[in-house]
């Protein structure tokens, strides 16, 4: 599986003072898992992965440690490293978790006063359909945007902490709802439901149409991964990383 060098990619990207190289390695491996360039279930050693990315063993091992600590990657001992199968039962607990903890920030909103935040959301998804925005690679992004941002206009700084690790492990397979135009609309359709509801501080109805939100989203991005991942095996076959 070819990649670019790392030593050859914008200097900023690991030269920068607070970010080191493991850092590096470690970003881009998660890309790589995110995008299906790794698949659940490859295997590589050290040396091949250090070898791939033109780096030493050394910061290599240092970002697969933490890949392993955030459920990424397997250790073998004596035989590499392996990409996680994706637990599908961890992801439903995960969005089950998510939504305790995104409805009670909806509910804290709704006893707020006005927020500016609040009304930048609105800008984003209260639009004309000819307004909206049709790329649903940033469409997964607005989406994750939004919901963070509802659990930081609540502003308890252990719950954001918390939700934003939720996000990170969710990623993987959250991303791959926004496939498709019919997905995209109703996005937009079912975010601005809900903030029409949290404008109006009826949270009732909003933590309500917050959980047929996530519940649909949740069961969408299973079956799509599951086709997802069929497409990506026989696509990227042949290159790759050789097991060990």
């Amino acid at each position: 599986m070819p990649a670019t060098p790392l030593h050859a990619q914008r200097p900023r990207a690991v030269s920068a003072p607070r970010r080191s190289l493991a850092d590096a390695i470690y970003e881009q491996l998660k890309s790589e898992v995110f995008d299906f360039r790794l698949l659940p279930g490859d295997r590589f050693s050290e040396s091949e992965l250090a070898e791939r990315l033109h780096v030493s063993r050394t910061p290599v091992r240092e970002a697969l440690y933490r890949m392993e600590r955030e459920g990424y990657m397997e250790v073998h001992f004596k035989s590499g490293w392996s990409i996680c199968q994706i637990d599908f039962a961890q992801f439903e607990n995960l969005y089950d978790l998510r939504l305790i903890l995104e409805s009670e920030a909806v509910r804290r909103i709704c006893q707020m006063p006005e927020n500016t935040e609040l009304q930048r959301l609105a800008q984003l998804w209260l639009v004309a359909p000819e307004e909206r925005v049709h790329d649903s690679a940033r469409i997964s992004k607005m989406d994750e945007s939004f919901h963070s941002t509802l659990v930081e206009i609540a502003g308890n700084p252990e719950i954001s902490r918390v939700h934003h690790e939720i996000t990170e492990r969710v990623r993987i397979i959250r991303r791959l709802g926004f496939s498709g135009p019919e997905r995209v609309g109703k996005s937009y359709d079912e975010h601005g439901a809900i903030l029409k509801y949290i404008l109006r501080n009826r949270a009732d109805q909003a933590v309500m149409l917050l959980k047929s939100h996530i519940e649909l989203s949740k069961a969408q991005a299973r079956e799509i991964t599951l086709h997802h991942l069929s497409e990506a095996r026989q696509r990227l076959r042949p290159r790759r990383l050789k097991v060990v």
